[in-house]
């Protein structure tokens, strides 16, 4: 509800950000702030409104909302954010910036950027390509592990707050019957005391941190050329510092209300490859849940001040949020696949091709043995090895590590995609043997193409996390595969088709 009238302050910031000849400026309105962009800055105000999770109904409380949020902001955009500028009457009557005079609101300052390169444009273009996404995945693991710990905030006791919130903000909203609401609720409820130990042992354990707090689509950009976090949460210290994977699952969640499941799995991955938090698997649906109702009703509340035909979508919307929210709530469905093949066979493809459509969203845990090698030796993927990391002993070290990874993953509930060449049978019998431990069912999956295929691909690649080369694949060839029980599949068919088939377990 807006408390006080900022259409004297919106009018002076149009005219201070109108460009060029343009009549107007570009106004962005989101639920809490409206964003007037210009030719050369950008400012951002915060709206007169309180909430039953913020309060920015004096000019007081905005421009320490303002100061914050510049300060928070820097530590991922420190070009992006400019300053903190007050919007004062002067004794003449008229508005000013940093000038003598009454206080009557505040703004961030910004440098501009093409609203074409914000990340939820992108996607709408299906424009959000696998190197961007991992190039993004590796910025926000860097974030996560250099923000300030806290063990005051989050665990148990922050998740129940954010519970509560969502529950009396999706009533206010109206969006579900009470009935639904109370089941939802309670749903929730069920899960957090599920989870609760887990939470509160990463909480001791330095993984609640300071983190973004609103990572969605929305608010990462590219900025000169790179993936950039923008607009995080400044208002509310505990619903920001937060279990970094439940930073990394509103973006999750983001991409998989836009149907971009393949996207969602990728980041995921990345995410996961470039930090260690295999222990908090089991948490990641729930956390993705709780974000999509977070979003259910904020939506819920834009569409409540709508009208018309605006109104209508932003109400189905907000209902296919609350839809997700209850869709990830469901029980988990642990699964391994082990995908295998001689090199250039495209088992990476097929892994990734495969992850999305396994377990609850976002699908299933990747583990390549390429990227656990290079992990391993404390280098980038895409760095080549020197021949001695692939030494018998070192490859039965990355293998040993897949399965104790893999094994991990699945009795947290999570499925697993293992990507090896498998060519030995004893390491095609010890990845079974995973599935056995952990209770769960197992598929193997061998991919074949003629050595011609192979070889093209191999000489092809660039920037590969596989180091293979046709020397490598020669070697291969010269050595005895023994009996192959495992599914045999032509890869030269469509990855997704052969996906989909192996997911409803085809034969």
């Amino acid at each position: 509800m807006t408390m006080q009238d900022q259409s004297a302050t919106e009018a002076f910031l149009s005219e201070r950000a109108r460009s060029g000849s343009a009549a107007h400026a570009e106004i962005v309105t989101t639920h809490i702030s409206k964003v007037f962009v210009g030719e050369h800055a950008v400012f951002k105000l915060k709206r007169a409104v309180r909430f039953p999770y913020l309060d920015f109904s004096t000019p007081a409380a905005r421009v320490s909302a303002c100061e914050r949020e510049l300060a928070l902001n820097r530590r991922t955009a420190p070009t992006l954010y400019r300053a903190v500028r007050r919007v004062v009457r002067t004794d003449e009557g008229a508005l000013a910036f940093d000038s003598e005079g009454l206080l009557v609101d505040a703004v961030v300052e910004m440098s501009r950027f093409e609203q074409a390169d914000l990340f939820d444009a992108l996607a709408l273009r299906d424009a959000l390509t696998a190197p961007m996404i991992a190039d993004l995945a590796q910025r926000i693991a860097r974030f996560h592990a250099d923000a300030e710990v806290s063990t005051r905030h989050g665990g148990v006791a922050g998740m129940a707050a954010v519970l509560d919130i969502n529950d009396r903000s999706l009533r206010a909203t109206g969006l579900a019957p009470p009935g639904e609401a109370d089941e939802l609720a309670a749903r929730f409820r069920a899960a957090l005391s599920r989870h609760g130990p887990l939470l509160e042992s990463r909480r001791k354990a330095g993984k609640v941190r300071r983190c973004h707090g609103d990572l969605i689509l929305r608010n990462i950009c590219l900025f000169e050329g790179v993936p950039t976090l923008f607009d995080c949460l400044e208002f509310d210290e505990g619903l920001a510092t937060i279990d970094v994977l439940y930073d990394l699952a509103f973006l999750i969640m983001d991409l998989l209300h836009r149907g971009l499941k393949g996207q969602a799995s990728l980041l995921f991955n990345r995410y996961l490859d470039e930090i260690d938090e295999g222990g908090g698997l089991e948490l990641i649906a729930f956390f993705v849940a709780v974000r999509a109702a977070v979003r259910a009703h904020v939506t819920g509340a834009r569409a409540a001040e709508a009208r018309g035909a605006e109104a209508s979508a932003q109400a189905k919307e907000a209902r296919d949020y609350l839809d997700l929210a209850a869709s990830l709530l469901g029980e988990p469905r642990p699964r391994l696949f082990a995908v295998g093949g001689l090199s250039g066979s495209g088992k990476s493809t097929m892994a990734a091709a495969l992850a999305p459509l396994l377990g609850l969203p976002p699908g299933a845990r990747i583990l390549s043995s390429d990227r656990i090698r290079k992990r391993l030796h404390g280098v980038r993927p895409e760095e080549r090895l020197p021949l001695e990391a692939y030494r018998p002993e070192i490859s039965a070290r990355v293998y040993a590590t897949m399965r104790e990874t893999a094994l991990e993953a699945l009795r947290a509930g999570c499925a697993v995609v293992a990507d090896a060449v498998f060519d030995r049978p004893g390491e095609r019998e010890m990845i079974e043997d995973v599935a056995g431990a952990a209770g769960t069912p197992f598929d193997g999956v061998w991919l074949e193409a003629p050595i011609g295929t192979l070889t093209r691909r191999l000489e092809a690649r660039t920037h590969d996390a596989s180091d293979a080369t046709t020397d490598v694949l020669a070697g291969q060839l010269r050595r005895d595969l023994g009996a192959i029980a495992w599914r045999k599949i032509d890869a030269s068919k469509d990855v997704g088709e052969i996906a989909a088939a192996l997911q409803m377990g085809e034969k």
